[in-house]
């Protein structure tokens, strides 16, 4: 299979040129800067206090599945995942290969959603943080395979300075190195975003060496609640479950049902 990551990330840099044109930079500057007083709720502390610890995501499409649930609404399975015991929500705002928009976050939003929404996109410029915070999330996805350190700590920088806070994914030993940077949450992504092959075993691999106070998330692959059980123990806080309830005819149901089990 051809790497999709690379794909994706070139796609991405034409992608975000264009949104610069529809939405200047200096524009998009003056309406977050018009906001920053009203702060969003904290997802570092949503999962530090949760007994579940499951960031329910919204996913309508991936590159390796295609279509998972077309018809699914941002007013109806986001809401229903809060009512149903979510610590929080992830939501995909890449349109070409996942079917997101940021206007999801916004529908959420209004539709009544108050816990934490990770904005998970493929963030490689900082003009993406401000349409991350412009839309109502609360923290951003920084993907290690997509940045050099350098450029992951300035966006890390200018996530704070808009009130954002960040989940740094990464998937091998040799990203681990970005754990320095002090993210507010470390995700460890169990898919291989090049193949897409999912190995949950991932987690346990490189959970002793991240720090020992971070806040770890493990992400993908994830569709029993033993395996959280698992995961609990060996250190993590947060678990990104999309595809084990999107792909059920109600997702929120499901969050319950799992819940439950647990």
């Amino acid at each position: 299979m051809t790497d999709i990551l690379q794909e994706i990330i070139a796609h991405k840099r034409i992608e975000v040129e264009r949104f610069k044109e529809q939405l200047p930079e200096q524009e998009i500057h003056r309406r977050v800067e018009a906001i920053l007083d009203f702060s969003v709720p904290s997802m570092r502390g949503a999962l530090v206090k949760s007994d579940s610890g499951i960031i329910a995501e919204f996913k309508r499409r991936s590159p390796s599945k295609g279509w998972i649930k077309e018809e699914g609404k941002a007013e109806e399975i986001p809401l229903s995942y809060q009512e149903n015991g979510a610590a929080a929500l992830s939501i995909l705002t890449d349109e070409q290969y996942f079917g997101g928009k940021d206007d999801f976050i916004r529908i959420a939003r209004h539709a009544g959603v108050q816990i934490p929404i990770l904005y998970k996109n493929f963030i490689i410029d900082e003009y993406q943080l401000f349409q991350a915070r412009l839309c109502g999330a609360s923290a951003a996805l920084l993907i290690a395979a997509d940045l050099t350190k350098s450029e992951c700590r300035t966006l890390l920088r200018t996530a704070h300075e808009l009130g954002l806070e960040v989940l740094l994914e990464m998937h091998g030993e040799r990203e681990l190195e970005y754990a320095e940077l002090e993210p507010d949450m470390c995700g460890i992504n169990n898919r291989n975003l090049g193949s897409f092959v999912t190995d949950v075993q991932n987690s346990f691999r490189l959970a002793g060496l991240l720090p020992q106070d971070a806040v770890k998330v493990s992400e993908s692959g994830i569709s029993h609640p033993q395996t959280i059980r698992d995961l609990r123990l060996a250190g993590f806080h947060g678990f990104l479950i999309g595809e084990t309830f999107m792909k059920t005819p109600a997702p929120g149901q499901a969050l319950n049902n799992f819940i439950t089990q647990l």
